[in-house]
């Protein structure tokens, strides 16, 4: 562990993000001889999945066997004797690799021979109305809450969504002792039918083995509702009550104070997108992901992007995912030939394809309905800047062609979040409103600072040449 101002000037691998696929590609680059430097924001190594995987107060028998793998990985990333950087924000990143990072309110730009992105996935947006209550968060949020500090909510829980994180939390509540008063189930009926042709070798996955046991246990002793079709929390001050309807049926109520919502998850692409890395729409798994190859190398020289980051596929692909770039990087570096690179990577790729095995039946089973991508008039879709649906669509009425443009009409897009929350949705919006692909809508163009830094960080940089220019360039 070190401190911002005692990172080099200059590194071979600059990686960004302690999840599964970065601590997996640190280890891996310096046991190839290359210096490495890994950035995170959080306090620990572990990323969402492991997060505080050697320091979480929850009992292991309630997280499950799978989060206690974590361990492994960060044992070996401390004895790698890569440089570890924790608490701090990667906020640009040059196409010449200079990185901007801020710590302790203090900023730098740190050049790299080559970058490694592996900022993982982020919550897919679930606009429903009443989801800015107090009361409603995401099911990752919740679970961050249980891994971290042990905290489980007191009160009536309600869950609801789609999508195999929504079971995993309920499972996990369930051991942990927390009163569930129902769980609403929004995957679309018809998804059965193209999911079907995949089920052989989902069935043949680690998935199956573990998956259906968990789904069992969690439809035994918890109250499911499936078939979910419409959505809408209510409350004045705080969360009162879930309403709900099955297929085309009356609307149903339950008096809850706390409702965690989810239906999938999508690569984080606001820094590789700022870096101006190319985008790609995902027609299975509905959104922007970077266009990369085998190897995870982007459409920008010297950067690439490893794990979920890249398109979901779990904690297990993430880390094959991250060795395999780590190789790479090592083979464009110079270090290692192709023959070597290819030599070493072979188990992981074989890893790998194990892991991605039975992804296909999960991606369409737990699609997302459009009903529920798509908002009613009564949701908030930019929670930052309070922009509804109708704001949105006024906008597009009068001529607002694209996600940028509607920046200008509305400011959606434009808080701090940095169109994290919303800019699925409104690409969604757009495309539907002109009958188009979300391809061609495209997503937000984004600039550095990708998270917020205040002007004195960068008013207090180092004022040579070279940070003028990378600050000027980002």
């Amino acid at each position: 562990m070190t401190s911002l101002g005692e990172l080099p000037e200059h590194c071979d691998v600059l990686i960004v993000g302690a999840g599964p696929a970065g601590l997996a590609a640190a280890t891996e680059a310096m046991s190839l001889g290359l210096g490495t430097v890994l950035v995170d924001e959080n306090a620990a190594p572990g990323g969402q999945i492991y997060r505080a995987v050697d320091a979480s107060p929850m009992r292991g028998d309630v997280l499950g066997p799978d989060f206690a793998h974590g361990s492994t990985l960060t044992a070996a990333f401390a004895n790698s004797g890569a440089t570890y950087l924790p608490g701090a924000i990667v906020w640009s990143l040059s196409a010449e690799r200079e990185v901007g990072i801020s710590a302790a309110g203090t900023s730098r730009i740190v050049t790299a021979g080559h970058v490694i992105l592996a900022t993982g996935a982020l919550e897919r947006p679930f606009p429903i109305a009443g989801w800015t209550l107090p009361g409603v968060m995401t099911c990752g949020a919740a679970q961050i809450l249980l891994k971290t500090a042990g905290v489980a909510p007191k009160g009536g829980v309600v869950l609801a969504g789609t999508g195999p994180l929504l079971y995993l939390l309920a499972w996990q509540y369930l051991r942990a002792g927390v009163p569930i008063r129902a769980l609403l189930d929004t995957t679309p009926l018809e998804n059965r039918m193209q999911a079907a042709r995949h089920l052989p070798a989902f069935l043949a996955s680690a998935y199956a083995r573990k998956g259906l046991g968990l789904l069992w246990d969690v439809r035994r002793k918890l109250r499911v509702i499936g078939g979910v079709t419409a959505l809408r929390a209510e409350g004045d001050e705080h969360l009162r009550e879930v309403a709900y309807r099955q297929g085309d049926g009356a609307e149903t109520r339950i008096e809850a104070e706390h409702l965690f919502l989810h239906q999938g998850v999508a690569p984080n692409v606001n820094l590789p997108a700022a870096a101006g890395c190319k985008l790609v729409w995902d027609d299975l798994l509905l959104c922007f992901k970077p266009e990369v190859d085998a190897w995870g190398a982007s459409s920008l020289p010297g950067v690439t992007i490893a794990g979920d980051g890249a398109g979901i596929a779990g904690a297990l692909a993430a880390e094959h995912r991250g060795r395999i770039g780590a190789l790479h990087a090592a083979f464009t570096l110079g270090r290692i030939d192709a023959s070597a690179r290819d030599r070493r990577a072979a188990p992981q790729r074989a890893s790998l394809a194990a892991a991605e095995r039975g992804r296909g039946f999960l991606d369409r089973l737990y699609q997302p309905a459009k009903s529920f991508r798509l908002p009613a008039d009564d949701a908030v879709v930019c929670r930052c800047e309070e922009v509804g649906t109708k704001d949105i669509n006024d906008a597009i009425a009068l001529g607002c062609m694209g996600p940028n443009q509607l920046k200008s009409f509305t400011r959606c897009g434009m808080g701090p979040c940095q169109g994290r929350f919303c800019g699925l949705t409104v690409t969604e919006m757009m495309a539907e409103a002109r009958g188009v692909s979300p391809a061609e809508i495209g997503y937000y163009h984004l600039r550095p600072p990708v998270k917020p830094i205040t002007l004195g960080e960068l008013a207090a940089m180092p004022q040579d040449a070279a940070s003028l220019a990378a600050v000027v360039r980002g």
